[in-house]
């Protein structure tokens, strides 16, 4: 599909509405994608684009070449979340699956069976050195406990969080309205890591899960010998190696719902090591969830759901903004667009009131960073005048940014996901996905 293909609604666009650091031109690049999560460069310098799927129920995977879209496959499992190239080979993460499209066309499930049926699913694969991939495989619940924000209970009755090693429980049981009952004042009680309405008892020992949630996954490239590599993480959107070959993670917090509310949990940015535990479900940002800070609007303040705690857990490289939505990111190693090995970071922002107990949204968000990685901080690099999404105001900037890639000229390509409705986060209109070009004016 053209870009400028005529006959499909095409939403306005005004570079000028973005506020980006003096010395920096930001123009459009492409539009007309639907709600895309993903790109990446491939050899040949085409841009690799891919779609979730949240609008028609085709999550695909797109190539973007000489200002023309060809489809280059479809029907995957929506959610799509991510897609990367390695030679010549595409490889898509879609609801509980990694694929291959090889470059002569054909396709293969490498890892199925993930679980990702709850709130987050599996994230793009990277590649590291070691000839492995690496990826995020994000929690079932906001915080442990299946409840009345989990819908998907109606599809998947026996889905809850999994750990990847044996944990000991307080036992705590949570009540909710029993949704899934035919009678009337009807209550359920769910524990921890329990299918919806299934209690624990004190002291209980949950097995550890070859495929856990909440955790970072790696495998062979050809899907085999999936291991996992740390735990706890509670949604890692994306992974991504840097020039030292050092692992970091997006990791989005907790939030101010479900039968375990916790407010207040700042997103983060995070050095990810081998074998070790980050707390989900009772730490946020390496601090624990007991704390005065994350007490919800309503309810009591948290408490520890496991008896014993495997370490203690890190802090992240830096916290950003609860409900900032971090997103995808990429480290920028030309030093003629700015400061050297720094991460740049897509945040989304939140969209969906319920995730703030009921409060207007924060204006934070739908904006790109940058991270100094040299002390962390957070530092805004390209964000709307109006400091809210461009749908807020009727303006034509950023509507809500959910990836950052360097290409090979040297310039930032951001990827907006595009206009959804202010009542369901996964309700978006056509055409609204755009590639926005960040580059040294």
């Amino acid at each position: 599909m053209s870009i400028n293909e005529p006959n499909v609604f095409q939403r306005y666009l005004d570079p000028s509405d973005i506020y980006v650091l003096p010395g920096y031109k930001v123009e459009v690049f492409a539009q007309g994608l639907n709600s895309p999560v993903c790109m990446v460069f491939d050899e040949n310098g085409d841009i690799i684009v891919g779609e979730s799927g949240e609008i028609d129920g085709n999550a695909r995977v797109m190539r973007l070449t000489n200002d023309v879209y060809e489809v280059v496959a479809e029907g995957f499992r929506v959610p799509l979340l991510g897609v990367n190239v390695l030679n010549g080979d595409i490889y898509v993460s879609h609801k509980g699956v990694i694929s291959v499209i090889k470059s002569d066309g054909t396709r293969q499930d490498i890892i199925t069976g993930l679980p990702s049926n709850g709130d987050y699913g599996n994230s793009k694969v990277v590649f590291s050195p070691d000839g492995k991939m690496y990826f995020g495989q994000g929690s079932a619940t906001n915080s442990g406990v299946v409840g009345l924000d989990n819908n998907w209970v109606y599809q998947y009755p026996y889905f809850h969080d999994f750990p990847a090693e044996a944990i000991k429980l307080n036992g705590q049981n949570f009540p909710t309205y029993n949704f899934l009952s035919y009678y009337p004042n009807d209550y359920a009680f769910t524990g921890a890591f329990r299918s919806y309405g299934i209690p624990n008892r004190p002291n209980i020992v949950i097995h550890g899960s070859p495929r856990p949630t909440s955790s970072i996954l790696r495998a062979n490239l050809d899907g085999t010998n999936l291991e996992v590599y740390a735990w706890g993480v509670t949604q890692a959107y994306r992974v991504g190696f840097d020039r030292f070959n050092r692992l970091f993670a997006s990791n989005n917090g907790y939030d101010d719902k479900g039968s375990r509310p916790i407010k207040d949990c700042p997103d983060e940015f995070m050095l990810i090591e081998e074998g070790t535990w980050y707390g989900f479900p009772d730490y946020c940002a390496g601090l624990p969830v007991t704390l005065p800070r994350f007490k919800p609007s309503v309810g009591p303040q948290p408490q520890f759901l496991l008896a014993e705690h495997p370490m203690l857990p890190p802090r992240p490289l830096t916290e950003i903004e609860p409900h900032s939505g971090v997103r995808g990111f990429d480290f920028n190693y030309n030093e003629n667009f700015g400061p050297y090995g720094d991460a740049y970071l897509a945040e989304s922002g939140s969209i969906f009131p319920i995730t703030t107990a009921g409060y207007p949204l924060p204006g934070v968000g739908r904006r790109v960073v940058r991270i100094d990685m040299s002390d962390g901080r957070v530092i805004t690099f390209a964000i709307n005048k109006s400091g809210v999404g461009a749908s807020f105001t009727g303006g034509g900037g950023f509507e809500r940014p959910f990836d950052v890639v360097f290409g090979p000229d040297g310039a930032m390509y951001v990827l907006d996901i595009g206009i959804a409705s202010p009542t369901n986060p996964n309700l978006f209109i056509p055409n609204t996905g755009v590639i926005w070009k960040i580059s040294r004016s």
